[in-house]
C-alpha cells in the first residue's frame, strides 16, 4: 500500500521542495518506498486547481495540483535492474489511486521490479501539464538510475485508462532531454523503453475519444491542431517503444477502436506491439481479480518482459 492513513501519501506545500524518504520493511521483504516531488523548485505552468487535494471511497484522489512520484523498490534479492512507471486512469479529472496505483506497484516489485507511481497534476484544460509530469518521471527515473538500481535501458511506462492516454503520449511525444540545462535532470531523455496500456484513451478526436478525458485534457473547444497532437494513433515515430496492450472487447467506456488504431499505426511503423482483446470484462479492471483473466493477462505480460529481455 501507499503510504499516509494506510492508503497514499501526498506531498504538500510545506513538504514540496524537500526530499521525502520513508522506509519501511513489508511482508514480502525488504522493501523500501519514498516520495519525491517532481518540480522542487515549482513547475513551469500551474494548473490553476486551488482546492485543495481530496480521496474519494479511499481509492480515487481529486484535485491534483502537486505533482510526485512514489518510488518503490523490491526486495533487493529479486530486483532484475527494471523499472516502471505506472499512471492511473480516471478521465483526467481524478486517479484510481488503488487497484491502478498501489496494487499495480505491489505486483511488479513481486517481479523484481522497481515501481514508480506517478502522481500527475489534472490538467483542468492545460493540456501539456501531465504529459510534462510524465516526461519529468520519466527523466528522474534515468537520473536516479544508479542509486536505485535501474537499468536506464529498462525503463518502461504503463497507463490504465486516460492513464493510458498519458502513457502513450509519453511513448510518442519525447526528446533526448536537453544536455545544456542546468538542471542535471533535465539533461536526461524523456523517452520510455516499453509501454505498457490498459483499455488506453488514444485519440482525441471526437467519435472515437473517451469524451470527459478530452474536455478534462483538451478543453471544450480545441482546435483541429491540438486534437491531433494529442491523437496518439497519429504521433507513433519510427523509434516509439515496444507497446503491449490489454482491453476488453465489451467496454462501454472507451472504444476498443482506440487500441486497435494505434496498435495498426505501430504496426505501419515496424514498431514492435501485442494486443490482447478479452471477450469480457469492460472498463476500468486493473488489477481486480473479479474478471476471468486476471491471472492471464498477467502471465501474458510477464511473458513479454522475459521476450524483450526486460526482466529475466
Amino acid at each position: 500500500m501507499i503510504l499516509s492513513k494506510g492508503k497514499f501519501n501526498f506531498m504538500t506545500k510545506q513538504i514540496c521542495g524537500l526530499l521525502v524518504i520513508l522506509s519501511l520493511s513489508l511482508n514480502s521483504g525488504a522493501q523500501s518506498k519514498f516520495i519525491l516531488p517532481l518540480w522542487p523548485n515549482g513547475p513551469k505552468e500551474n494548473n490553476d486547481i486551488t482546492e485543495p487535494e481530496k480521496i474519494v471511497d479511499e481509492t480515487r484522489l481529486t484535485n491534483v495540483s502537486e505533482a510526485a512520484i512514489t518510488v518503490q523498490l523490491p526486495n533487493p534479492a529479486k530486483a532484475t535492474g527494471a523499472a516502471v512507471i505506472v499512471c492511473p486512469g480516471g478521465g483526467y479529472i481524478r486517479e484510481a489511486i488503488s487497484h491502478e496505483g498501489s496494487m499495480v506497484a505491489d505486483w511488479l516489485n513481486e517481479q523484481g521490479i522497481v515501481a514508480i507511481i506517478l502522481k500527475y497534476r489534472l490538467p483542468n484544460g492545460h493540456c501539456n501539464i501531465p504529459l510534462a509530469d510524465a516526461q519529468r518521471a520519466i527523466r528522474m527515473v534515468k537520473a536516479n538510475a544508479s542509486a536505485w538500481k535501474i537499468d536506464t535501458s529498462k525503463v518502461g511506462i504503463a497507463g490504465f485508462s486516460a492513464g493510458g492516454h498519458l502513457a502513450s503520449t509519453a511513448g510518442t511525444h519525447f526528446d533526448n532531454g536537453n544536455k545544456t540545462a542546468t538542471d542535471s535532470v533535465e539533461r536526461f531523455s524523456s523517452r520510455p523503453n516499453l509501454m505498457i496500456l490498459f483499455y488506453p484513451v488514444i485519440s482525441m478526436k471526437v467519435d472515437l475519444a473517451h469524451p470527459g478525458s478530452r474536455e478534462n485534457l483538451l478543453g471544450k473547444n480545441p482546435s483541429d491542431d491540438v486534437v491531433n497532437l494529442y491523437s496518439n494513433e497519429l504521433q507513433v515515430k519510427n523509434n516509439t517503444p515496444p507497446t503491449m496492450i490489454f482491453l476488453s472487447d465489451d467496454d462501454k467506456s472507451v472504444p476498443p477502436l482506440n487500441s486497435i488504431q494505434f496498435y495498426t499505426a505501430l504496426r505501419a511503423k515496424n514498431i514492435p506491439a501485442s494486443m490482447h482483446i478479452f471477450p469480457v470484462g469492460g472498463h476500468g479492471w486493473g488489477m481486480r481479480t473479479n474478471v476471468p483473466f486476471y491471472k492471464e493477462w498477467r502471465a501474458l505480460l510477464l511473458e513479454w518482459f522475459h521476450d524483450y529481455q526486460f526482466i529475466k
